[in-house]
């Protein structure tokens, strides 16, 4: 496979597994936590686990395909995220009957500003992933 293959696969495997993890705990963050607690203590809550999450799928996936360069592993990042970016606008438009213009609006949102950053934090663990090499424990 070439490696702007690879790369693909990898942002697209990498976007299915974590939009997925989003989505059912996306759920239970609107429907439960938030009604409790609010929106910014509930995505404040949900954030660490889609980090380490996406830390954890990235690394695998980098060993997986093999990629070793700052620049596949961002380019895979980067397109995870137009994919994550592109999912989440669709998803207002069904879910919430936001036109692209109205979501994109609604980032500067408290809650939604702290989810963004995390949805770039999301983007950028492949390449910082490679740039920090293997982790003790991380099998070879």
């Amino acid at each position: 496979m070439s490696g702007a293959g690879r790369v693909l696969r990898v942002a697209v495997l990498y976007w299915a597994v974590v939009f997925a993890l989003g989505f059912v705990l996306g759920t239970f963050r609107v429907l439960w936590i938030a009604p409790a607690l609010g929106l910014l203590p509930a995505t404040a809550l949900e954030l660490p686990v889609m980090l380490a999450a996406s830390w954890i799928a990235s690394g695998w996936l980098l060993r997986h395909f093999g990629l070793r360069t700052g620049g596949e592993a961002l380019a895979a990042g980067l397109l995870a995220f137009v994919l994550l970016m592109a999912a989440e606008c669709a998803l207002a438009a069904v879910l919430a009957s936001q036109s692209p213009a109205q979501w994109l609006a609604g980032l500067a949102a408290p809650h939604a500003a702290l989810g963004l950053a995390g949805q770039v934090v999301f983007a950028l663990l492949p390449w910082w992933r490679v740039r920090a090499g293997p982790a003790q424990g991380d099998p070879d």
